[in-house]
């Protein structure tokens, strides 16, 4: 069973539907940087096309978004969403966290947000990307730590 198919069967209308609308409130539309809010169709496809592993935790994120709301967020009014968003993001735990990354992950390869960032339209590889060079010194504390993981030999 393909990706795309196991999202369509696991997210019913309901929850597709209040997936659109809190993408819209994770990246609403912006007529500034002429770009498209994460509730676009096109933004929404890609995000039911490649759920794939992620179906679960979003599907969970989505139901607990209803038992918040007491009724699907699509038929709340702005004031009403804002407050479940909130209570949302306090509460979410781990399924709120993979449902607002599948959100970005899929906003941010979408073509006009590419190009209203900058950015050519093109894979990261083979050409790669330029990166500033940044403080490395802001690892130290890392490098300090006691090792956490334990040793196999």
């Amino acid at each position: 069973m393909s990706d795309k198919t196991l999202a369509q069967e696991t997210l019913n209308d309901a929850q597709r539907e209040d997936l659109r609308a809190i993408a819209a409130m994770i990246i609403p539309a912006s007529r500034e940087y002429n770009v498209p809010g994460a509730d676009d169709a096109a933004v929404q496809v890609d995000i039911i096309a490649t759920l794939g592993r992620d179906t679960g935790m979003v599907s969970t994120a989505l139901d607990h978004l209803v038992r918040l709301a007491g009724k699907p967020l699509s038929a709340l009014d702005a004031d009403r969403r804002e407050a479940v968003a909130k209570e949302f993001r306090a509460s979410g735990g781990a399924p709120a966290a993979t449902l607002i990354r599948v959100v970005l992950q899929c906003y941010y390869r979408d073509d006009r947000v590419l190009r209203s960032l900058g950015l050519e339209l093109r894979a990261p590889f083979p050409q790669g990307y330029v990166l500033e060079q940044g403080d490395w010194s802001l690892l130290d504390p890392v490098k300090k730590r006691a090792p956490t993981l334990r040793r196999t030999s």
